[in-house]
């Protein structure tokens, strides 16, 4: 549940006492009764506040570089939130692209995540918000940086040198696929800002297909967390992936790397899975270039090769089957787990499992994939993960 500007204004003015009482305090679903009674009798009408504050800073700690306890935050803004990894490499593109000291516009600034990466990155920054409450509560965050309440389709920094838009990703209780469905819809957006450019974040499978401008596509350890587009002012059309490490270390794949022609052949000791922003950005020929990998299929992304890329997992390959011998291998193999991933092909993998009827002791992973001669089951080792050793 939201907070009222009230609310923001006592939990600001209070911090001290509330993080002593959250740490004598579990604020956990088994606790939650006796916490909720024990928060009224010390804070009295804004106990709750307090609660949906201690909640909303412990469940998105690892979404802050900074420390969540300083932060102010509800569940649905913290949820929000962008990761500091993404906003902090999304800083410092802009610095590349507009200069060192560039005035970053935030227009759906919410409770300033993106603002707190521009800021340590050097960059001025203006936070506008609809929602008193978020613009308060991205006032208290940042502190040094200037936060106004404003509608996003009306500017209120004439100086800016670039804007930034988070629209509504869900409409009705569904994630949002088409750029003219976001709210406020994209071509609204452009609109109010002609002269500006505009980078807009988006949810990851947005169609984004007829966008003119450069397109990135943001994964965390592996989680891929946004698709961000930018206008045409800074820069024409292309694809970057970033692969992002919880440290922060960004690896980035770019369409300028994209081989005309896709390498095809027969499967090697591993396949590897790319990264879902590879995936996304549509930069699998690029990720395969770089690592010395081939495609199975230049249709689907599995990639195969000798070695497991630095940072990614891959499978051992054991045996090639047909999907009909795929149960008898099993059988003889003594299988009692198994890790499936599909592409291309029509099979539900809960249902597989089920239908495998497992019942050994050894653990495999099975991946399928539509070839040129049809679906092919490749019964693999477990999950191995790159160990820096091969």
């Amino acid at each position: 549940m939201s907070f009222i500007p009230s609310e923001v204004s006592f939990l600001a003015t209070h911090q001290e006492a509330i993080e002593q009482w959250a740490r004598e305090h579990a604020c956990t679903q088994a606790s939650m009764i006796a916490d909720h009674a024990a928060a009224r009798t010390e804070f009295g009408d804004y106990g709750r506040a307090v609660i949906e504050l201690i909640s909303a800073r412990r469940s998105a700690a690892q979404k802050f570089h900074a420390p969540s306890s300083s932060l102010l935050m509800c569940h649905e803004s913290a949820q929000q939130a962008t990761p500091w990894q993404v906003a902090a490499a999304r800083a410092q593109r802009l610095r590349e692209l507009c200069g060192n000291e560039a005035l970053v516009h935030d227009a759906t600034c919410s409770i300033a995540s993106e603002g707190l990466e521009a800021q340590r990155a050097g960059l001025r920054y203006v936070g506008s918000d609809l929602d008193a409450a978020r613009v308060a509560m991205a006032v208290h965050n940042l502190a040094a940086h200037r936060c106004v309440r404003a509608d996003a389709l009306k500017p209120v920094v004439p100086s800016a040198d670039v804007v930034i838009a988070d629209p509504a990703r869900r409409a009705g209780g569904r994630r949002i696929t088409k750029v003219e469905d976001l709210v406020p819809p994209l071509p609204d957006l452009v609109a109010a800002y002609p002269l500006t450019p505009l980078v807009i974040k988006c949810a990851p499978g947005i169609d984004y297909s007829q966008w003119p401008g450069a397109v990135t596509v943001a994964s965390v350890a592996g989680a891929v967390k946004e698709t961000c587009l930018y206008t045409e002012q800074l820069g024409g059309p292309s694809r970057e992936a970033w692969v992002i490490k919880e440290s922060g270390e960004l690896e980035r794949y770019t369409s300028a790397e994209e081989p005309p022609q896709a390498q095809v052949g027969e499967v090697g000791r591993f396949i590897i899975d790319p990264d879902g922003a590879v995936v996304r950005a549509g930069l699998v020929r690029a990720y395969a270039a770089r690592h010395g990998l081939w495609m199975l299929n230049e249709h689907i992304a599995y990639l195969t090769g000798e070695e497991i890329p630095p940072g990614a997992s891959g499978f051992e390959v054991l045996e090639a089957v047909s999907m009909k011998q795929l149960r008898q291998v099993m059988k003889r193999r003594d299988a009692g787990s198994l890790e499936i991933l599909v592409r291309g092909v029509d099979v539900d993998p809960d249902a597989l499992r089920k239908k495998l009827k497992l019942r050994g002791s050894r653990p495999y992973a099975c991946v399928i994939a539509r070839l040129d001669q049809g679906a092919m089951a490749f019964v693999c080792h477990p999950r191995k993960h790159y160990d820096g050793d091969r």
